[in-house]
């Protein structure tokens, strides 16, 4: 008896990982394989992403470059980095999206933002990322410039199918410790 509870238990602590894998946030490395980068093109990046409360952007860059958020679209539109609400060096910057709603980066740099090194990041709420199932977002070991087809993408439907599984494991070891 005491083998079962045993068994039991090594499967309850391999659901609970893989609930918790299932829903562990995303890291998008801005701009992919190239980063935060003057020769980046961030609006079809980002256009080819989802970013969803709880995950990460990532902006790697070299000492020539700074990530400063600005506060409103007409400041991003006109790169008006007088006001920032952050403004981040050292290559290697991460930023939370903490809550749903639209935020704008730019280069901090002098004449960079003008020349297209700025980001418009729409973040939606973690209950409609489910709803897409062809959405793939791209973590920081992609080694492609390509954000919805590298073999290190988390796909929406794949994540939610391993949440799915995992609580259905979870319910049927719970029921058998009962018995």
């Amino acid at each position: 008896m005491e083998a079962v509870y045993k068994f039991l238990f090594a499967i309850l602590i391999s659901a609970a990982l893989m609930v918790e894998e299932a829903t562990a946030a995303t890291q998008h490395v801005v701009g992919g394989s190239q980063g935060w980068d003057e020769s980046t093109d961030f609006s079809t990046w980002a256009s080819g992403q989802k970013f969803v409360v709880g995950d990460q952007l990532v902006f790697k860059y070299t000492s020539l470059h700074s990530v400063v958020e600005v506060g409103s679209e007409s400041a991003y539109k006109s790169c008006d980095i007088s006001s920032t609400l952050n403004s981040l060096n050292g290559g290697n910057s991460v930023v939370k999206l903490t809550k749903p709603g639209t935020r704008y980066f730019a280069c901090g740099t002098s004449g960079h933002c003008g020349q297209g090194m700025k980001v418009k990041i729409t973040t939606v709420a973690a209950d409609a990322s489910s709803s897409s199932s062809s959405t793939t977002t791209t973590t920081p070991a992609s080694s492609s410039s390509s954000s919805s087809s590298s073999p290190t993408s988390t796909s929406a439907a794949s994540v939610s199918y391993r949440a799915s599984m995992a609580t259905a494991l979870l319910v049927i070891c719970l029921s058998l410790v009962s018995v």
